[in-house]
């Protein structure tokens, strides 16, 4: 989420759709190279797999595990989907993700939510 945040303040008004922008990307359509990403990400523990899963875990559970909309924004076939959506649910279903605490006994609503 703090990416989420920087990349914003950084190029508000850019329509590149991809996660990871940097300078030569920010005022196009294009994904950053393979050879920046693994350049920039050289030495971090988050791995880019790591980073992928979380991006589509967070993304399904914000749109209450809607598989259609993960393989719409991510390209990922309708089984991957499926699975993300499935895991979405669960644990949009468990007791913390059920916690309110204004103390409303309705649960959290977390599709008003965008990343």
């Amino acid at each position: 989420m703090t990416w989420l945040h920087h990349r914003d303040q950084r190029w508000p008004d850019t329509a590149n759709p991809h996660l990871i922008v940097n300078q030569q990307t920010a005022m196009t359509t294009r994904a950053v190279s393979e050879n920046w990403l693994t350049e920039t990400c050289r030495g971090l523990t988050a791995t880019l797999e790591a980073l992928r899963v979380d991006r589509q875990l967070e993304e399904a559970l914000t749109h209450n595990g809607d598989p259609l909309h993960l393989a719409a924004v991510f390209g990922i076939d309708d089984t991957t989907a499926i699975r993300y959506a499935t895991i979405a649910r669960h644990l949009l279903q468990t007791p913390a993700e059920q916690h309110n605490p204004t103390g409303s006994s309705q649960p959290k609503d977390r599709s008003a939510h965008k990343p």
